[in-house]
């Protein structure tokens, strides 16, 4: 059975895009963190919110702007949204998350599906179907913009770790949700 992972690298006070948008913040974080490069072959399919799937681009400027992870994983691609566009390239659009988790999982089998978008990422906790999260930590504070989760009201989501690890440009925690 597939795993949905959601994965963010964000910034020390929680966000993962800053204002905006804007993940030009991101560029100078990237780079070699082995344990993410190993990770990502893990992936068998991506869900893909729209704002991130059409949004900036840390890469952009160079060769591995527009693709996944700079071009490090190539393979389905599932992006949820309500204007949908013909598919092509290994990239389904597709109306609602219900919907991308099935196709995803299909698609996937045993491996991890990673997740992509905050929103997105919600939704499928609010389904019961977020399984892990891994975070990524860069050293810099950002001070606005769209953080890695937010509740309003709040939510106690319990969360198991899994793993630690760094580099000298991140901390990475994986972690299990608890259900």
């Amino acid at each position: 059975m597939a795993t949905l992972l959601y994965s963010a690298t964000m910034s020390l006070d929680g966000y993962i895009a800053g204002p905006g948008g804007d993940m030009g913040w991101l560029t100078p974080h990237l780079g070699p963190n082995p344990f993410v490069e190993q990770f990502i072959p893990r992936f068998g399919a991506l869900i893909v919110g729209n704002r991130t799937f059409g949004g900036d681009d840390p890469h952009k400027g160079t060769d591995k702007a527009g693709k996944a992870f700079g071009g490090g994983w190539e393979g389905p691609q599932f992006v949820v949204t309500h204007h949908p566009r013909p598919d092509g390239d290994g990239i389904t659009f597709v109306p609602d998350v219900p919907t991308a988790i099935r196709e995803a999982k299909a698609a996937a089998g045993n491996a991890h599906i990673n997740i992509l978008g905050a929103d997105i990422a919600r939704q499928c906790l609010r389904l019961g179907e977020l399984d892990e999260v891994l975070a990524i930590i860069a050293p810099v504070l950002l001070g606005a913009g769209t953080r890695l989760f937010e509740h309003p009201g709040g939510a106690d989501v319990r969360l198991e770790q899994l793993h630690v690890s760094h580099t000298p440009k991140a901390i990475n925690i994986w972690m299990r949700i608890i259900k």
